[in-house]
């Protein structure tokens, strides 16, 4: 990690960076679930906004699942059982050989489970708006290289989380009720 919380591997370089012909990220938005009103356009604002912000273009997913296919998709990925919030798939990320080609550099894919963003927001965010604005914060940052496994990755990737929801979603700072860790 750099001491902005990156990984050490991430292209810093602008030229090791393709940029899609407009210069910026383009998000792909898909939602795949019924549960919870999701506005597309809105998240795919704050997704590119976030990448902007961190210097990032290429292309991003972020999908809206149902609870039994984000479960399919924990135990896969994670080996854990049950739904869970949010997942990020990172691709051309840190690949330099991909970043390098020409054609649009492949960021990743984040999906998202609005079910149990739902269910958290009350003891977590606080609202499900605020939760689901996290959940895609956060999940971008890990599909840029974010982690959260050390204590120091963590703090720095929430500061992060933090700042980008200050920048990107509340236009200021976090409503009091905000927290980034789960209370009982």
């Amino acid at each position: 990690m750099d001491p902005n919380g990156r990984r050490a591997d991430r292209p810093s370089d602008e030229s090791a960076r393709v940029l899609n012909p407009a210069g910026s990220p383009t998000v792909v938005v898909s939602d795949e679930q019924i549960d919870v009103d999701i506005d597309v356009d809105r998240w795919a604002d704050l997704a590119a906004a976030v990448l902007r912000t961190e210097g990032r273009a290429g292309e991003l997913t972020l999908t809206f699942v149902e609870s039994d296919e984000m479960a399919q998709l924990n135990a896969e990925h994670m080996g854990k059982a049950g739904p869970t919030d949010v997942l990020s798939f990172p691709l051309d990320s840190f690949d330099e050989d991909a970043v390098a080609m020409p054609g649009p550099v492949l960021l990743g894919d984040v999906v998202v489970c609005p079910a149990v963003a739902r269910d958290a927001a009350p003891t977590h965010a606080g609202t499900l708006d605020d939760e689901i604005a996290l959940l895609v914060v956060h999940g971008i940052l890990h599909v840029l290289g974010h982690d959260h496994f050390e204590p120091e990755e963590t703090r720095l990737m929430r500061d992060r989380e933090r700042t980008l929801l200050k920048l990107h979603h509340w236009h200021g700072p976090a409503p009091a009720a905000f927290a980034q860790e789960q209370t009982k």
